[in-house]
Formats: structure tokens, sequence, C-alpha cells
């Protein structure tokens, strides 16, 4: 499969865009929500098998009668907003300039199942820092194919690749000449490969991890279990995880790797679903409180886009692509919150890079912390030019 751009007559214009939800799609929603089906729960069930039903009847109750989406909305499009169509996907972004005259261009690229809104703590912090001597960014965040308003889908076949293909091309079309790529999740194979196939014009590769996600990747790696010695209680952790992952935790991607198409008409007929779809990792991969606002949020954007059943495609795509990256020349840098020492084991990180750790957050850090977040985005590339 061709990754790399491919000729067409797409227009290369960048448009203002704003959210705009009609009511009726809010009203679909809250009725959709007031006359649910509830799956039975077994007597003395937890989260064991998935969300509890009482956990979700309260949150989807608030979504229906107290989540005031008119507010989110406003809040997102305080950010400027665009569309752009790139290898004929319509790709959606942020991009917000700092005042500063020596800002420094930073690309952000969110994971799954997340989308922009987790940055919108995150991004005054890098724009507009409060201490004049700390460096500030002009922020590029877009929403991955296939989720938020990058949708709907194009074709088939977007991978981490054509992605990170396409944001070179977004950022060469903004006038970025030389910029940053941070991400977590999908977001940081995103990254690497933006640092990959071009690293004439990245300063930097920063990605966050933590030791839940770094077990969950090592599933994938051919032969690093291998190298594990279950003897060394720092590795028998890490096996345990991985173990605990392949038997207990990869359900929901096993799902979308296999049949996202199955699962998507779920996904975007039943708010329940997607609801339990995203709140379950939430509770899962943070060890901070989300602010349920926050989160509903991005349930929301998935749910009024279709995202459910079109990120679920990129993730098969992905699953079934060969095409993993390659390692970049540029300056790498790690963050590891909910830090311990499983993570050095896992992380094939180089000697020379910046690593950092943190005893706090997980796998949404930008929402967990965005202030350790921003220190750690300002210390690694501060420096870099």
């Amino acid at each position: 499969m061709n990754t790399g751009i491919t000729e067409t007559t797409e227009t290369t214009d960048i448009q203002p865009f704003q959210i705009a939800v009609p009511q009726s799609e809010l009203d679909d929603l809250h009725a959709r929500l007031a006359n649910a089906r509830w799956a039975a729960s077994i007597p003395g069930a937890g989260w064991e098998r998935g969300v509890p039903v009482d956990y979700l009847k309260e949150l989807a109750e608030y979504w229906r009668s107290g989540f005031d989406w008119r507010a989110q909305e406003k809040a997102l499009n305080a950010f400027p907003q665009f569309i752009t169509e790139i290898d004929g996907q319509r790709i959606h972004f942020l991009h917000v300039r700092s005042s500063r005259p020596d800002a420094k261009p930073l690309l952000l690229t969110h994971g799954f199942p997340s989308s922009v809104a987790e940055f919108v703590t995150l991004i005054d912090r890098l724009t507009a820092p409060e201490d004049p001597a700390e460096p500030a960014f002009h922020i590029v965040a877009p929403s991955l194919p296939g989720y938020g308003f990058s949708t709907p889908l194009s074709a088939r076949g977007w991978t981490l690749s054509r992605t990170a293909r396409a944001w070179i091309e977004l950022m060469r079309r903004l006038g970025h000449d030389r910029y940053g790529v941070h991400g977590g999740d999908v977001g940081s194979g995103v990254s690497g490969m933006v640092g990959d196939y071009d690293a004439e014009h990245v300063t930097g590769i920063h990605v966050t991890t933590d030791p839940l996600t770094a077990a969950n990747v090592a599933t994938f790696l051919p032969g690093l279990a291998d190298r594990l010695d279950p003897s060394d209680p720092v590795d028998a952790l890490a096996l345990e995880r991985m173990n605990a992952f392949r038997k207990e935790g990869s359900g929901y991607l096993a799902i979308q790797n296999s049949r996202p198409q199955t699962i998507g008409y779920g996904l975007v007929d039943s708010p329940i679903l997607q609801l339990a779809w995203i709140a379950e990792k939430f509770e899962q991969w943070t060890d901070l409180p989300i602010d349920r606002d926050q989160l509903l949020t991005t349930v929301s954007l998935f749910w009024f886009t279709g995202a459910g059943a079109s990120a679920a495609h990129t993730l098969y795509d992905q699953f079934h692509s060969s095409d993993w990256g390659a390692p970049s020349p540029v300056p790498h840098g790690y963050a590891v919150f909910g830090a311990d020492p499983t993570v050095r084991k896992l992380v094939p990180a180089e000697p020379d890079a910046h690593w950092s750790e943190f005893e706090c957050g997980r796998h949404f850090p930008a929402m967990e912390c965005p202030a350790l977040l921003a220190r750690d985005l300002r210390a690694f590339f501060g420096p870099l030019v």
C-alpha cells in the first residue's frame, strides 16, 4: 500500500472552522439517553467484567441532564480552528499562535480514545507561560483522521505512517519550517514517524507513556518478553502486566483490529455503548480524578461525528500494516507518568534521550497533570533549535 501523499485534485486551502452541533442532534442524544435499554448486571460484579451499571447510569444521566455541551463547544471555539484536505482526507486542527516573537512551533497529536479536547488545559500553558523566561510555543493540534472533525474517513489505509506524512504536509502548509512533535498513545507512534520522515525540519520528538501503556505496547514487540528474566522482581512485574493485557485488557483492541465495522454499528447508534467504550479506558488508564466534563466533551465529539466507527477502522488498518516506522536521528524525549522501574525495561529509549519520571498521572497527562507535562515539554524543547 502506498502510504505517501497521492496526487489528487484536492484543494490546499485552509478554511476557518467553528463547531456548531445542530440542536436537533443534541435533542436526539438526550432522547436516546432517556430511553436507553440497560444490560442486566450480575450480582457482585465489578469493573473486572466491564463498566458497572450503576456507575454508567449515573454518568449517562449527567451527560443527559447536567453536562453543558454548549459551554464546552464555546470553550473549544475559543481556540482558532481550521479545516483543510490532505491526501483526500478532511483534516481538522487547532492552530494557536503565541504572542511571543521567539515562540517555537510544536505539533501535538492525541491518541485513543481521545481528541483535541485533551489539550485544552495544556495549550495556554505552552503559548503563554507565566514566566517570560520560559520558552513559548505556537501549537498545532490536529484531530487524527477518523477522529472528531477529521471525519468521515475518505478511504482505507489511514495508518500511522500515512497520518505522519499528512502532518508533515500540514506543517509545510502552515509555514513551520522547524518544529517539534509530541504525542501519547497513537500520537507517540505518529510523532515518531514524523521525526523519521521529516528529520530535516523536526527539532525533536517528545512522547509520554506510563507503566501500563508500556506493558501493553511491549506485548506487540517480538522477542521482548524473551529478554525479560522472571526471577527479577522488576521483570516479573512487567511480564505480569503484559500477560494481564493479553488475557483481560486487550479485548477492546482485538475487536477493533478485527471487526471495526461490526462494533461500529453499536458505537454510532448507541450513546450508552460509546460512553462505556471510552469511560472504561479513562477509569482503567488514569490515577488522578478526571474532570467529567472534559471526559464527556471527548465522548460527545465521538458521538456527534460518528468517530467511534471510523477510529476503529484506523486501528484495523494499522494492525494490518507492516509499516511501524524506523528510529529517527533527531533528539528524543520521554516523559513517564505514574513511573516505576518497569518502564525503563520496556521502552527502547536511546542512551542519550531526555528522560523524566513523574509519580502521578498516567495515560492522559495533558488532562491529568497538564502543569507537569508543560514543564517537561519546555525542558526538552527549550534548548532545541
